[in-house]
């Protein structure tokens, strides 16, 4: 059997269930799977539907099929994703190696679907471990004078490995404009929610003295507005008197990691909807 999924959204209108699960039964597929949400105030339908089709199934005829039909009668913005085919995600990193570490620890457990082509960096501190895990690893340099050339070494690292999303791994460079439209809620990132309260070089340090009682962290999508994608996943932890500033720091890369690899398994995993900056997310 072929596994797939359907990811849909459009106009909240009657009779979008029936037809969509309907069309399914006349391709003769069988659905497995599904969820919907309507966003009252915007007055949009969102759904995703997993489903199992015969191997003899001519994919590219049912979508076909599909846009003329259906897409066409409720203009649906829709995806169909084979489930069989791994997204190729591409790791960005610089010093940091927590999340680097947690990633490619799940990736050899086999707990994330996906597949991992390249890493990129623009520091060679992580290589050793890229190495461990027989990852090929990129150093690509990037300065103020010289982040135009390094975009574009990325740009074709990117292009020549297929990359069909990007994860920043505690990468600490501002992506481009050109970047993030090239992949418009295709790159994730990850970082700690004290901002903005206590924003530059040392927020743990900052949160420690005002007398932090939580300690957050958020993954969300790459937009041009630093740090304010669409949220994907997100979570806390308490702290207290009794914390140090090294316990607040502890927490934070435990939530960081955790956070990010919700993020990435619910990405991979074709749970996530984006729409006016927020997203619907089908846990």
């Amino acid at each position: 059997m072929q596994k797939i999924t359907l990811l849909i959204h459009c106009k909240d209108q009657k009779g979008i269930i029936a037809a969509v699960t309907s069309f399914i039964s006349k391709v003769e597929g069988n659905i497995t799977y599904l969820d919907q949400h309507v966003d009252v105030e915007q007055n949009v339908f969102f759904m995703r539907l997993e489903g199992e089709f015969s191997l003899k199934t001519d994919f590219v005829a049912v979508k076909t099929i599909f846009e003329q039909t259906l897409a066409k009668d409720f203009s649906m913005s829709w995806n169909f994703y084979i489930s069989g085919v791994k997204p190729r995600m591409a790791l960005f990193v610089s010093k940091y190696n927590h999340c680097l570490y947690d990633i490619l620890g799940r990736f050899s457990a086999e707990e994330l679907n996906v597949e991992i082509p390249l890493i990129i960096s623009n520091h060679n501190d992580l290589k050793s471990i890229a190495d461990q895990f027989n990852i090929p690893f990129y150093h690509i340099p990037i300065t103020k004078e010289t982040k135009d050339e390094g975009e574009k070494r990325q740009l074709e690292l990117l292009k020549k490995f297929e990359i069909n999303f990007i994860v920043l791994a505690r990468y600490m460079q501002i992506i481009t404009p050109k970047m993030i439209s090239l992949y418009e809620n295709k790159i994730i990132n990850i970082h700690h929610s004290f901002l903005p309260a206590f924003p530059g070089a040392k927020p743990y340090h900052s949160a420690f003295k005002r007398g932090v009682k939580i300690i957050g962290a958020t993954s969300h999508y790459v937009t041009d507005a630093l740090d304010k994608g669409p949220i994907i996943e997100q979570d806390i932890v308490r702290v207290s008197h009794v914390n140090s500033v090294a316990d607040f720091i502890m927490k934070g890369k435990d939530l960081e990691r955790t956070v990010l690899a919700r993020a990435i398994k619910l990405h991979a995993e074709r749970k996530v909807m984006v729409y006016e900056n927020k997203t619907v997310v089908f846990y």
